[in-house]
């Protein structure tokens, strides 16, 4: 279960991500995600409470910045634990995002 909550400033975003980003959540939190960029300046994405990432949830992160990146608007993510930097670190994913 991945639960969400959304917190605007302006138009920057940025969204508390609670629970697992998984192959059951993934697609549901794209399907949230993607109307909301078009509208926002930046987003933030707060893992805090985020216990578990697995690829799918990977692909939508990347699919998130991809999306921003093409936007020339700029992606964090903050509060990101070992256990879930573990996981950037070893699929690459460091390179990739910004992590604050």
């Amino acid at each position: 279960m991945l639960n969400t909550v959304k917190k605007q400033d302006g138009d920057a975003l940025t969204v508390l991500l609670d629970g697992r980003l998984d192959t059951h959540t993934a697609a549901g939190f794209q399907e949230e995600m993607e109307p909301l960029l078009p509208g926002i300046s930046s987003l933030t994405l707060d893992c805090e409470k985020l216990s578990y990432i697995s690829s799918a949830g990977l692909r939508v992160l990347l699919t998130i910045e991809q999306e921003m990146e093409d936007q020339n608007k700029p992606m964090q993510l903050c509060h990101v634990s070992d256990v879930i930097r573990d996981v950037f670190d070893v699929t690459g994913f460091l390179d990739i995002l910004k992590i604050v």
